[in-house]
């Protein structure tokens, strides 16, 4: 290189965004789904055992969702929001909400990460359980945190539904 291309060089050498997939989603990301722009607020990783899952708090307005995914035998995604549904520990074999009968499917217990606004959690363990309709077309998600249990419901996406719109490095 001579002496005026190095002067006259227009490079830029600003860091340049990774491309996001659905397990790689950071806190402070963008993603578009249903035509909306939800940012990426909170993220929580559990492990239970040697299996990662994550979830994804997304906030429009004030509006929260909640993105699920995992890599089973194939990326498995999920929209979930959340409901009142008095449960406590242990949890049922069904459970019924709007006149539908859900079964429980999975459940355990996970150690979590947090990030975002879901930082708090950092540490905690949570047992987990998971519920499916008789079409396997909505599911419940029950977790435990302290005594309280949360109860939140959703349904399967397809990675084309969303965007990812990397906010960091």
């Amino acid at each position: 290189m001579g002496l005026f291309s190095s002067i006259f060089s227009k490079k830029d050498n600003k860091p340049v965004p990774k491309d996001r997939t659905p397990l790689s989603i950071k806190v402070g990301d963008i993603l578009t789904y249903d035509l909306r722009d939800f940012e990426v607020v909170g993220k929580i990783t559990y492990r239970d055992g040697g299996y990662e899952w994550f979830a994804y708090q997304l906030l429009e307005g004030n509006d929260t969702l909640w993105l699920s995914a995992e890599m089973d035998d194939e990326l498995e995604l999920g929209i979930y929001k959340k409901i009142q549904l008095p449960v406590s520990a242990p949890y049922p074999k069904q459970l019924e909400y709007e006149n539908k009968t859900f079964h429980l499917d999975e459940q355990g217990t996970a150690r979590i990460i947090g990030e975002g606004r879901n930082a708090n959690l950092q540490g905690l363990e949570s047992h987990y359980a998971e519920y499916a309709d008789e079409g396997e077309e909505r599911f419940i998600s029950l977790e435990s945190w302290g005594t309280e249990v949360e109860a939140s419901i959703g349904y399967s996406i397809e990675a084309y539904e969303i965007k990812i719109i990397a906010g960091s490095f």
